[in-house]
């Protein structure tokens, strides 16, 4: 009997209680809730195929769910051993993975370290029993990837040109590469923690690069062999970061302007949405805030121009050694924007106009989840995944207990809203969602959107738990 048909017979409920005000402290909005859940320990970035699997970055391998009934989503393959036979194997810190068609890539450490590095590519046409395809081993650590039609794109920081670095997906090899520092060289006298190559999304023949403080570019890949800049959509200039100190290039690096995180288009190209992570790392600076989704019109490339600005859910420890709630991944299909938010929780907007975009859905629970992505998977639900449960422990940025697979309903207009018992506060993990825009009045949403006044990781950021700024500051001497 199969654990999903042992649990109904068992008359187990499936489904995640209600949460509503009461006692605990703890809001939603009426109506919207999680369909199910899964616990998958380690899980990161979650992506969904066209076969209506979810493929999971556990950190210490990859996981496969099925979610072919959401109340119930179900493991049904995991790989913790990663490269195992390999003389420097298993592959480890592995945060990410991207599906195209029947091939899923699977790339490793996310972090700097003397480690195993290498993106390896399996065929998935069956989910159950991936088998590998290629491997192409790399000289930096990969954090982030993508892949479609054949080619995968790495984020290649080296320290030195921090390059979108391009591999034949079937044969491991290297195709091309391209980087900012042939439209700049002066990056190459900027300390490293402001111009990473943060992460990768292919779309089309283009390239989407988020190169934090550098800002996010898009590049054509018609031509995999010789990439080509086809547009930048926003930046600081690198003379900014020159001459900055040790301590002030660690504070500028985290908070905003800056920080392009992820960046990812709409479907028909014309709109790129932006997430920055970043937090109010000096505290005597006014009106820092977690950072934002940006949405920009691209239809002109050579004219980008911002639409909007969500903002992130409240808290009242904004620092990075708070309760984050700043942006992390995200999907846009159609006229929804998914979006997660760490301990902020998860959202759904409807941005069928992209300068308005109006919030139809927030699940935020403070205490128990930190979510690490947001991904469509029906008209009627999508996917999202929980990096730990911040109740259990709050020691462990990489792989704290209580992760997990959820899995929400995709709602079709603004849901109602319960009344707020309480707000999230520093050192008090809460529940707690956010009353939602009616059509009429987008500017009661407490998590508001803004117009295009203003300018426009957890990586580098992490480094009051990881130590990851250190590290990554030292990645030419721990090369060398």
């Amino acid at each position: 009997m199969r654990r999903r048909d042992a649990l109904r017979a068992a008359g187990v409920a499936l489904t995640l209680p209600t949460l509503a005000t009461g006692a605990s402290g703890r809001t939603v909005q009426s109506g919207f809730q999680p369909l199910g859940r899964v616990p998958l320990t380690g899980a990161k970035e979650a992506v969904v195929g066209d076969d209506g699997f979810v493929y999971v970055a556990v950190t210490d391998g990859f996981a496969v769910v099925d979610v072919s009934d959401p109340a119930a989503p179900e493991i049904v393959y995991e790989d913790r051993n990663v490269l195992g036979d390999h003389d420097d194997g298993p592959m480890r810190g592995i945060y990410d993975v991207k599906v195209d068609g029947d091939r899923l890539a699977v790339t490793g450490p996310a972090n700097p370290g003397p480690q195993l590095r290498a993106v390896v590519v399996y065929d998935v046409s069956d989910p159950t029993a991936p088998e590998q395809v290629s491997v192409h081993e790399t000289d930096f650590f990969n954090h982030n990837c993508d892949i479609s039609d054949g080619v995968v794109a790495l984020c290649g920081n080296d320290g030195d040109r921090n390059p979108l670095v391009l591999v034949d997906a079937e044969t491991g090899e290297e195709l091309g590469r391209w980087s900012v520092v042939s439209q700049d060289p002066t990056w190459q006298d900027v300390r490293f923690i402001h111009w990473p190559l943060h992460d990768v999304t292919l779309d089309g023949d283009v390239a989407y690069l988020a190169q934090w403080d550098a800002g996010t570019w898009l590049v054509d890949v018609s031509d995999p062999t010789t990439p080509e800049l086809a547009a930048k959509v926003r930046g600081q200039d690198a003379s900014e970061f020159v001459d900055l100190s040790s301590d002030a290039s660690s504070e500028a690096g985290r908070q905003p302007p800056g920080n392009d995180h992820f960046a990812a288009p709409n479907d028909d190209g014309t709109i790129v949405g932006i997430s920055v992570e970043a937090w109010d790392v000096d505290n005597d600076q006014p009106d820092v805030r977690p950072g934002s989704v940006h949405l920009y019109d691209v239809s002109d490339p050579a004219s980008p121009t911002k639409l909007s600005e969500i903002e992130a859910p409240p808290t009242d420890d904004e620092d990075v050694t708070g309760v984050w709630t700043t942006s992390h991944n995200f999907e846009i299909r159609g006229d929804r924007l998914f979006t997660s938010w760490y301990r902020g929780g998860v959202k759904v907007h409807d941005i069928s106009d992209p300068a308005n975009p109006r919030e139809f859905a927030h699940f935020r629970d403070s205490a128990t989840t930190s979510f690490w992505t947001a991904q469509y998977a029906t008209e009627s639900f999508f996917v999202a995944s929980s990096r730990k449960d911040p109740s259990q422990t709050e020691s462990s940025f990489a792989d704290g207990p209580g992760a997990a697979i959820y899995t929400f309903p995709v709602p079709d207009g603004p849901v109602a809203t319960a009344t707020p018992t309480a707000t999230p506060a520093s050192g008090s993990p809460t529940a707690t969602a956010s009353p939602t825009a009616s059509p009429t009045a987008p500017s009661e949403s407490p998590s508001p959107t803004t117009g295009a006044s203003g300018p426009g990781l957890g990586l580098l950021t992490g480094a009051a738990a990881l130590g990851l700024g250190a590290a990554w500051r030292a990645l030419r001497r721990e090369d060398e």
